[in-house]
């Protein structure tokens, strides 16, 4: 937004600083020029009277004397003839009988004054032609032609441009000055604010919003403020509920098994399945209370990765995948299942650390072992697919039909075609929310010809050492 903010501003500098500068550019080089023109009008005036004397009184010597003057003092070659069209006097090489100071003479002795109307230039050469008739009224007793040279009016333009020009170009960075400090003043808070609901969206307590820049973005920052803090503490209070209920239950729950386990020494036989199911249920209770806690601590750190990144991780998928099939094998083999395992022979780079990695593993695992029934083929691969490393479990057991694959990940859903397994119904959403922290995703979909396939996608880390 600060970019396209300063664009636009500077869009309007140079359309501002262009209309100012532009018509005083033109001014400059029109006035230059009405100098000349008057400069040498005031000249061609003073021969035109000499030649009026001169053809009054038939002494021309006071005339030539002043004609051959000028021209040796600035340079600039006169022609001066009398009615009938005939040469009085002629200066530095230029003749009446040339054909661009003829036509000149003819417009003169038909009593018309003959000045350059074109404004100079800076890059204008050469001369321009001058032409007056000499007489009184309508009365022409001869005509001045006169060619001045325009080298010094085009060197005056040029300094009098350049002059403008920097002042122009001052006056732009002045402005492009004052445009950036005008939109930091007004993007900087709007920068904050987008931080901060980054932080809010991801569950954080956002950094306090500090109320500066226009009046209006200091009303919304202050209404953010308020807002924040309400909804900051409503999730934290969310979230220390699970945690606590979590944690302070396990006291309860273990004083309870203590008490379970003293009385099986003084129940009857008959009583021995009464004792089984309760323990089964304490043993539910208590996957249930760490699966919470585990579940909070997950949305928790997808909250923090999510606005700060996280610290750089990476870890060997491959290796992990390798280790765990020879933590689950004997597991899926008690459990009637085939476990294999399908990796790379080279390192395949995950962004998450090894830890997240064995906990997604687990979960996957531990969830087809459990639902894909006896004699079941589990099959775990770890393979790079372009720039995400993918870490999928599949398995040929009865799977999911297509409304429960979209609700596999909510919390505490359990499928009605495996009630009779034991679950808490939150590995997924586990999985799932250690996968987002880091940019990833869990894909579930249905196997070929039958059964499920759950695919962990991760971003692919660089190799320690490898080349960038």
């Amino acid at each position: 937004m600060r970019h396209r903010v300063q664009a636009a501003l500077l869009a309007f500098v140079v359309l501002a600083v262009a209309a100012f500068a532009v018509p005083l550019l033109l001014f400059t080089a029109s006035d230059r020029t009405q100098e000349l023109v008057l400069a040498r009008s005031s000249d061609l005036d003073r021969f035109a009277s000499l030649m009026d004397q001169a053809a009054a009184t038939g002494d021309t010597a006071a005339l030539v004397a002043e004609a051959q003057r000028y021209t040796g003092l600035y340079g600039e070659p006169l022609v001066v003839t009398d009615a009938r069209h005939r040469a009085v006097v002629e200066t530095g090489g230029m003749r009446a009988a040339d054909p661009a100071v003829s036509r000149l003479i003819d417009a003169a002795l038909r009593n018309q004054t003959a000045h350059p109307s074109a404004s100079l230039t800076p890059w204008s050469r050469g001369s321009r032609m001058f032409a007056e008739p000499a007489g009184a009224g309508t009365r022409v007793s001869g005509a001045v032609v006169l060619r001045a040279s325009v080298r010094t009016a085009a060197a005056d333009i040029t300094w009098r441009w350049a002059a403008v020009l920097v002042a122009a170009a001052l006056v732009a960075l002045a402005c492009t000055a004052l445009a950036r400090a005008v939109t930091r003043w007004v993007v900087r808070p709007l920068r904050r604010l987008d931080r901060a609901v980054g932080q809010l969206a991801a569950g954080l307590p956002p950094e306090h919003t500090r109320a500066s820049g226009p009046p209006e973005l200091r009303q919304l920052a202050t209404g953010f403020n308020r807002m924040a803090g309400t909804v900051t503490r409503a999730l934290e209070q969310q979230r220390r509920l699970v945690a606590d209920t979590s944690h302070q239950m396990r006291n309860p729950m273990a004083a309870l098994r203590l008490r379970v386990d003293a009385l099986h020494t003084q129940l009857p036989a008959s009583a021995h399945r009464t004792y089984t199911g309760v323990t089964t249920e304490l043993d539910r209770l208590e996957i249930l209370l760490d699966d919470m806690l585990a579940l909070a601590t997950a949305e928790h750190r997808a909250g923090e990765l999510t606005v700060t990144d996280g610290p750089h991780a990476h870890c060997d998928a491959a290796a992990v995948a390798a280790d765990q099939h020879r933590r689950w094998e004997p597991l899926a083999r008690r459990a009637g299942a085939h476990l294999t395992v399908h990796t790379a022979d080279v390192p395949v780079m995950a962004a998450c650390t090894e830890h997240e990695l064995v906990q997604i593993t687990d979960i996957l695992l531990d969830n087809a072992i459990k639902y894909a029934g006896r004699n079941a083929e589990i099959t775990l691969r770890c393979a790079a697919e372009g720039p995400r490393t993918v870490l999928t479990v599949t398995d040929d057991g009865p799977g999911l039909d297509t409304e429960d694959l979209t609700r596999a990940t909510e919390r505490f859903w359990r499928s009605s075609h495996h009630t009779g397994t034991t679950g808490t119904g939150l590995g997924l959403a586990i999985a799932e929310q250690l996968l987002a922290g880091r940019g990833g995703r869990l894909e579930l979909g249905a196997a070929r010809p039958r059964g499920l396939r759950v695919r962990a996608v991760l971003p692919r880390a660089r190799e320690e050492g490898a080349p960038r």
